[in-house]
């Protein structure tokens, strides 16, 4: 792991965890040293699931990440300092599949011990083995106007339920 990171347990992560999500946003990041890809979300859930500390991840089908999601066991979630605000406001507004978001971020990416991908930047770095996936439907949703307020294109977003394997905070 890379020295500038420690692992804690996550039960000792203080972040206010609607405050990060909402807030600050976050890295998902999934695929392999020779091939990867991130993006920024503000859409997640984090808690305990079948005994499990739980990272819940939405992807829809058009983002170039979603295939890395489906097709890899591991993916992180990256939380930065407002300083690297830029970097999460390019990967949202870029796609992988035209652009190099690392050369273009100067992000530098790093594997874990585990071998996923994750970057120097960040401040905390949630590694999560994903253990369940499922796609939301029209006929699952009771409060309809999400429907016409969130999915005009009826492109439902993919859930990734991830276990919490590893927790790392960057050194103080």
């Amino acid at each position: 792991m890379n020295g500038r990171f420690k692992e804690i347990e996550i039960k000792s992560l203080k972040d206010n965890v609607f405050k990060i999500l909402d807030d600050e946003w976050m890295l998902i990041t999934a695929g392999t040293r020779d091939s990867f890809n991130m993006m920024t979300a503000s859409w997640g859930s984090f808690g305990i699931l079948w005994n499990l500390p739980i990272a819940i991840a939405f992807v829809r089908p058009h983002r170039h990440t979603f295939n890395f999601m489906n097709s890899n066991d591991q993916f992180t979630l990256s939380f930065f300092a407002e300083e690297h605000r830029h970097i999460l406001n390019f990967c949202g507004q870029h796609s992988g599949r035209h652009v190099d978001k690392t050369k273009e971020t100067g992000l530098i990416p790093f594997f874990t011990k585990e071998g996923s991908i994750s970057f120097e930047q960040a401040r905390l770095i949630l590694e999560c083995r994903k253990i369940y996936m499922e796609d939301l439907k029209a006929d699952h949703f009771i409060e309809k106007e999400i429907i016409h307020k969130n999915y005009p294109n009826k492109d439902f977003h993919r859930l990734f339920i991830g276990e919490i394997i590893h927790c790392y905070v960057k050194h103080e």
